[in-house]
């Protein structure tokens, strides 16, 4: 019988693999019977990973990349191609923030570091584009291919301080309609283009700004689950059903979306 969840023997790619987050992501799948490409820039933490995945049986490899740099990912796809033969799934998973792109409390937009902004719309934006076109590539062949694009809460609405962030992942999700639109149109109803928009899950990137050494919030922290109807922050695996799902074939029929999971964070109002 025909299992639309069933991702066994799927090669799925993920940029950033080794984040909270992509880490979840990672073990989930592979658990789940798919083989895993861990692209990131840490070699330490990406083999520790793997040997993870692999004491518990699972089919994973690591691969040192760079999202912003083409000749890399080439490599990388070539590489993955010799002993995978083909990739079903891309995971944009890589991005992050930085000091000068962001506004304090003490600062105005002026104080901008304008180099520091650029870097991160690089990082999270170039670093979506350009993984999808060199692993797209190998899709258009197949006529088949699932391109999950990780977006954010604050592509949604352009919250305080993080500028440059907000301003790249609204981006992404834009860019995430656009390519769902230009590859189903000229190659076919099975290339697939989607975003999911995680709400505020504490990684290391945000750990510090929402939370005190002690575990408890900061004011920024506070705020956050007051507007959010659930009251707390999330889980990494509560992103995992959505996740599979757009790996899957069960969303054989769906692109250009963007799936929220945030707690209610982005329908609160007063």
């Amino acid at each position: 019988m025909y299992e639309l969840f069933n991702v066994s023997d799927k090669v799925v790619v993920i940029t950033g693999g080794t984040g909270v987050l992509g880490a979840a992501m990672v073990e989930y799948l592979a658990q789940h019977g798919a083989k895993i490409v861990v692209l990131a820039r840490n070699k330490e933490r990406g083999d520790k990973l793997i040997e993870k995945v692999r004491s518990k049986g699972g089919d994973a490899i690591f691969l040192v990349t760079d999202v912003n740099n083409k000749e890399i990912l080439e490599k990388n796809k070539n590489d993955i191609l010799a002993k995978y033969k083909k990739i079903d799934v891309l995971i944009n998973g890589a991005g992050g923030n930085m000091p000068g792109a962001t506004i304090g409390p003490d600062q105005t937009i002026f104080d901008l570091d304008i180099n520091e902004f650029k870097t991160v719309v690089d990082l999270n934006l170039l670093g979506t584009v350009l993984p999808s076109i060199v692993f797209g590539s190998c899709m258009i062949e197949q006529k088949k291919g699932s391109i999950i694009n990780i977006s954010s809460e604050a592509a949604l609405r352009p919250l305080t301080r993080v500028v440059g962030y907000g301003a790249s992942k609204a981006a992404v999700t834009n860019f995430t309609k656009y390519l769902a639109i230009e590859l189903a149109t000229k190659f076919g109803d099975g290339m697939r283009v989607n975003a999911i928009a995680p709400g505020f899950f504490i990684t290391e990137q945000n750990r510090s700004l929402l939370t005190q050494s002690d575990g408890s919030f900061t004011d920024r922290g506070k705020a956050i689950i007051a507007h959010t109807p659930f009251g707390r922050f999330g889980e990494p695996d509560e992103l995992l059903g959505t996740l599979h799902w757009l790996v899957s074939d069960a969303s054989k029929f769906v692109t250009g979306t963007l799936t929220v999971v945030d707690g209610g964070f982005d329908a609160f109002s007063i």
